[in-house]
């Protein structure tokens, strides 16, 4: 069994049942009594009342595992929870709790005895000084070591003995009476330093009474992480959609989890960053995606997030990324927009055109409602949208970014700027009326060069205390801040827009 020189030292607390009993101490010849060794020190005195140990008694693996289940948050972080069923040797012993991830959180690490254990965890340490060659080199520093070569004359690999002065930007070596560094070659070492372990392990401090013991053990990691991705095609006359929706889960935790229940949560979820350690047709789409298929993702309200579980175990490898249906729909009601945007600033001060061949921005909006054929909490990723050609081709249209939205709001997606219509936008008459009052005439010409009929949405963002005092076209109030004006455009044809407001804003 590897050999442990390193003590332990508290690093995580624990919640463990109050009523455990203490492990009876009998006399020295009880087989009862724990089995305590005393660390020597070097006047030959054995200190009292500590405990201490130069091996790890037991050791557990992933091989013990009865079930694992890992909540994964787009946040780049994941709670995972085993049961284990271990074969403890008796009294005050040293167990290797092996196969976690080596992102581990220590301090989060949570340990239940189950089925009336009388296991109790005293002490925890977290091995993570890994083996690797850049650790070696340093344990070996003021050692000496052997560094091999080809000999270019006889084609022999020949050693020669070398000290480690230092390992800082590359191994610097004390050879015979010279310090010299980038010396090729390759090392030998005479030994493998205990302090170097293979991959991250729990070393615990237990009292134990023998045999076989289920523990289940939960605790946070780092870089587990998910996201959402969204496919969606719009039909010929770009009024309906269809949605599928995939995850994608990436592991770089350290470790495997095999055959594991799957738990993905949405929502922005409060970390402390300071003290760390190094998400009938209106019917069809909940139909599909949370009934069709038992073992596709169903969704539930969870404090004030929402859990998305996948309905079938599945694996998840190391440095593994993997892709699952989230959900799937067709059929919902799309609405495309043209929207030629304003700027507040156009109306407090003197201007002639502003500008000339402004392009206009492409939207689409739809609501995420059950009587629209949507109604799913949708997690926040990006949106791709795809149309087919008059050839039947499908070709890619625009993407964009939706944050976490819940079911019956609107959502809309920018796809881009329209090509074939532009606006130019003058200010045709300036009067100051005060100090901090004006009254300023605007005229915006669309032109649309399409063989087909379009509305274009003015959005003005006024801002101040402001009033419309003349439009040739209908004007919306849409809050405190902003009015919008829809003209339509006639295919192939111009549209002029003009209107007076008058601005206070102080």
């Amino acid at each position: 069994m590897r050999r442990i020189l390193a003590l332990f030292a508290t690093t995580g607390a624990f919640t463990l049942p109050a009523a455990i009993p203490e492990i009876p101490a009998g006399g020295p010849d009880d087989p009862a009594r724990p089995a305590i060794v005393s660390p020597v020190r070097p006047d030959g005195v054995s200190p009292p009342d500590r405990v201490t140990w130069t091996a790890a008694d037991d050791r557990s693996t992933a091989a013990d595992r009865e079930s694992v289940s890992i909540t994964v948050y787009n946040q780049n972080f994941g709670l995972v929870r085993e049961v284990r069923a271990i074969d403890l040797s008796r009294g005050r012993i040293a167990l290797e709790y092996g196969d976690v991830a080596s992102g581990i959180q220590p301090e989060t690490v949570h340990v239940l005895p189950l089925g009336g254990s009388r296991l109790r965890l005293l002490e925890q340490n977290y091995q993570f000084d890994l083996l690797n060659p850049q650790k070696l080199l340093e344990k070996y520093v003021g050692r000496t070591v052997n560094v091999y070569r080809t000999n270019p004359e006889t084609g022999v690999e020949e050693a020669v003995e070398a000290e480690v002065l230092s390992v800082n930007g590359g191994p610097i070596l004390r050879i015979g009476d010279e310090i010299t560094f980038n010396y090729p070659g390759r090392f030998g070492f005479p030994e493998l330093p205990d302090n170097l372990i293979p991959e991250p392990t729990l070393l615990w401090r237990l009292d134990s009474l023998g045999g076989r013991e289920r523990v289940e053990v939960s605790y946070l990691t780092n870089s587990l992480n998910w996201k959402s991705d969204y496919v969606m095609v719009l039909d010929e006359d770009d009024d309906e959609g269809a949605l599928t929706g995939w995850v994608t889960l990436t592991n770089q935790s350290g470790t495997a989890y095999e055959n594991a229940r799957l738990q993905l949560v949405a929502g922005d979820v409060r970390r402390v960053t300071g003290n760390m350690a190094p998400q009938a047709r209106r019917d069809r789409m909940m139909e599909v995606a949370m009934a069709a298929e038992a073992d596709g993702f169903t969704e539930d309200a969870f404090f004030e997030y929402h859990l998305y579980t996948l309905g079938r175990p599945t694996d998840l490898m190391n440095n593994e990324q993997k892709q699952v249906t989230l959900l799937e729909s067709s059929g919902f009601g799309v609405e495309k927009k043209l929207v030629f945007p304003g700027a507040q600033y156009y109306y407090r001060g003197q201007y002639g055109q502003v500008t000339s061949n402004q392009k206009v921005g492409v939207f689409l909006d739809f609501e995420n409602s059950e009587s629209n054929g949507l109604g799913m909490p949708l997690p926040k990723g990006t949106v791709r949208v795809y149309k087919r050609d008059s050839t039947g081709a499908q070709q890619f249209i625009g993407e964009d970014l939706i944050d976490h939205t819940p079911r019956d709001e609107t959502l809309r997606i920018k796809m881009g700027e329209a090509f074939d219509v532009v606006g130019d936008r003058h200010q045709m008459d300036y009067t100051v009326i005060s100090g901090c009052v004006s009254e300023s005439t605007w005229r915006v010409d669309l032109r649309n060069h399409k063989d087909e009929d379009v509305e274009v949405m003015l959005v003005e963002p006024v801002g101040g205390d402001w009033e419309i005092l003349s439009s040739t076209h209908p004007w919306e109030k849409v809050d405190a801040w902003t009015f919008t004006l829809t003209p339509r455009v006639e295919s192939r044809g111009e549209t002029t827009v003009e209107y007076r407001v008058r601005v206070r804003w102080c």
